[in-house]
């Protein structure tokens, strides 16, 4: 009896911040909520002073309304870094609680792929999609990113690990979610965006640490 209560209990703990080979799946939510979301757990130790986020995503919301892809909270500055789809505008980037915008010409129902990079040197901002690079920006040149990270995915944090909107919620599919601490080169994001091996050292897919709250769902992908 002691030795399955010992097995119950270390199951029950390493399902709260399970480390999973996520290749070839993604999280996926059915539907609109403020309570369901996936909490991701970074290899961080020290400020960053640079970094790369590159993902994949697959929505209908694009045409109907705004919706979170990507949130960085700390607990002085619940946008920290975050990426949002602002319905007739595009993507929006935002480092330290200042924002960029990215437009976007025309809206299809398509699994997307993303990649963005900021440095504090430059403050220059890099933003992929499909491979293909917008027009660099300018954002909050010399800030630096603290490392106390609540990084979550469905939902955009007000503040640090909560007070969500169901009107900001991600309904679809989100995979291959990987960071690093330094800009990629465009050689780098293309071989990323092709499949093609990169390892990420902040987040990474193939050994993520997650905690899946609410009605979230891990799923095959279903983009190639």
């Amino acid at each position: 009896m002691e030795k399955l209560l010992c097995f119950l209990v270390l199951t029950s703990l390493s399902h709260a911040f399970g480390q999973t080979d996520m290749s070839m799946k993604a999280f996926v939510f059915p539907k609109e909520s403020d309570n369901s979301y996936v909490t991701l757990k970074a290899r961080l130790t020290k400020p960053l002073k640079a970094f790369t986020v590159c993902l994949h995503f697959y929505t209908e919301l694009s045409s109907t309304r705004g919706y979170s892809i990507f949130s960085y909270a700390t607990k002085r500055q619940s946008n920290e870094i975050l990426i949002f789809w602002s319905k007739d505008i595009g993507y929006s980037f935002t480092v330290g609680g200042s924002e960029i915008l990215f437009e976007v010409p025309e809206v299809t129902v398509a699994p997307v792929h993303i990649c963005t990079s900021w440095e504090s040197a430059s403050g220059i901002v890099e933003f992929w999609v499909n491979g293909k690079p917008r027009v660099r920006k300018s954002l909050k040149r010399g800030y630096t990113v603290r490392e106390d990270a609540s990084i979550i995915l469905g939902q955009e944090q007000d503040s640090f690990g909560g007070s969500f909107e169901t009107q900001q919620s991600l309904v679809g599919d989100i995979g291959n979610v990987n960071m690093w601490d330094f800009v990629l080169s465009p050689d780098e994001i293309s071989t990323v965006y092709l499949g093609g091996p990169f390892s990420p050292n902040v987040l990474d897919w193939g050994t993520l640490k997650y905690e899946v709250q609410g009605e979230v769902f891990i799923k095959p992908q279903l983009w190639s």
